[in-house]
């Protein structure tokens, strides 16, 4: 059974508590709270991991910020060189880069970008400020994706609005079934525009293990690409990962902006109350129908709006 181990801060985990609340159960000696839902069993402990156990944790563990950690006692490959660990000189060296944005977002899809970038273009692009895109703010995200466009660096991106999202998960595809296609397409996508421009490798943001992304792809006949790998925080590593997560995140705030004008009232990001308030408004404005035009409605926002209502 797939599992990952992370470890949040206690405001976090207060956070994730409050989230869970419809779904909690029994607390188990040590620990702050255990809740279970269709995704995942999430256990939170007072040393600050948090253990999500089940048919698809990714879904579960995509809902929070970046832990500051990974728990570096875990039993997992991720934590020990494979043959999906990416070689150093890849870093330096002609490659591509993928990373999505929009996942743990009630309002707004899930975008899919990746990027190619060559090795005499990998210092201009840290001079330009690429980096990852979470320790920067969405007006520079936009300026710097500006700056990458302009420089021609080949990308390829992918949005899987709300309502092609919302049926795919009412078929029974996780979240993670639908980032491994759309990475993959992605990819697929940009091999065929660089064409056979030399290529030392394929580096993916991990968000799931190797192994469990192989199987998502295959289940649509679908295979990896040769000399692909997969690095948790790619992001912080690789300037083709970086540039790539900055693309993603302007599509989606785009994205977010034609939504908001589309309802007529401005869709925050993340899953908070105030997104619960907000769903609430949409609903009496546009009635529940609405949402699945603009939301990812199996998240547990859509139930806990009904108190607004």
């Amino acid at each position: 059974m797939p599992q990952a181990v992370y470890v949040f801060s206690a405001p976090i985990i207060e956070k994730m508590k409050a989230h869970y609340n419809e779904t909690l159960q029994q607390t188990p000696q040590g620990a702050i709270f255990r809740a279970k839902t269709s995704n995942a069993v999430i256990t939170a402990y007072k040393s600050g991991k948090v253990v999500f156990q089940g048919s698809a944790p990714d879904l579960e563990t995509s809902k929070w910020p970046e832990p500051s950690e990974k728990d570096s006692s875990k039993s997992s490959s991720t934590q020990k060189t494979t043959t999906y660990t990416p070689p150093t000189t890849l870093f330096t060296s002609n490659h591509i880069g993928s990373d999505e944005a929009g996942t743990g977002d009630y309002f707004g899809p899930i975008t899919v970008a990746c990027a190619f970038v060559k090795e005499d273009q990998i210092e201009l692009l840290k001079e330009l400020g690429v980096k990852d895109s979470k320790n920067l703010k969405d007006t520079t995200i936009r300026s710097i994706s500006k700056e990458i466009i302009r420089l021609n660096i080949p990308y390829s991106l992918l949005i899987l609005h709300n309502e092609k999202y919302n049926k795919l998960q009412k078929k029974g595809w996780s979240q993670g079934k639908m980032k491994a296609m759309l990475h993959h397409h992605a990819i697929n996508n940009l091999l065929k525009k660089i064409e056979n421009k030399p290529l030392e490798g394929i580096l993916i943001d991990q968000f799931c293990e190797p192994s469990l992304y192989k199987k998502y792809i295959s289940t649509e006949q679908e295979s990896l690409a040769k000399n692909t790998f997969f690095m948790t925080k790619a992001e912080s590593h690789s300037i083709a990962v970086a540039a790539g997560s900055i693309i993603a995140r302007t599509s989606f705030l785009n994205e977010m902006d034609k939504l908001s004008a589309k309802i007529g009232t401005t869709l925050p990001k993340g899953a908070s109350k105030l997104v619960d308030q907000t769903i609430a408004k949409v609903i009496k404005k546009k009635g529940q129908g609405a949402l699945e035009s603009c939301a990812k409605t199996h998240f547990a926002n859509t139930k806990k709006a009904q108190q607004y209502l």
